[in-house]
């Protein structure tokens, strides 16, 4: 019997998967946590993977 092998994994290459993180924005506030903001990848727009490439069709319809 052979092995089963699992499909390559579909990680973003511009951000290895970590499509979305916190940015500190500089300074604290008044009860002293941390402004932050949200940023996300534009590449994979927060996903963290890329798109499956879609199979060429073999047959094609002679016009």
């Amino acid at each position: 019997m052979t092995d089963r092998t699992r499909p390559a994994p579909r990680i973003c290459s511009a951000c290895d998967g970590f499509a979305t993180v916190k940015v500190t924005a500089g300074g604290r506030n008044r009860h002293g946590h941390l402004h932050t903001i949200t940023v996300h990848c534009g590449t994979c727009n927060g996903l963290g993977t890329r798109p499956t490439r879609r199979a060429r069709s073999v047959w094609q319809v002679a016009a």
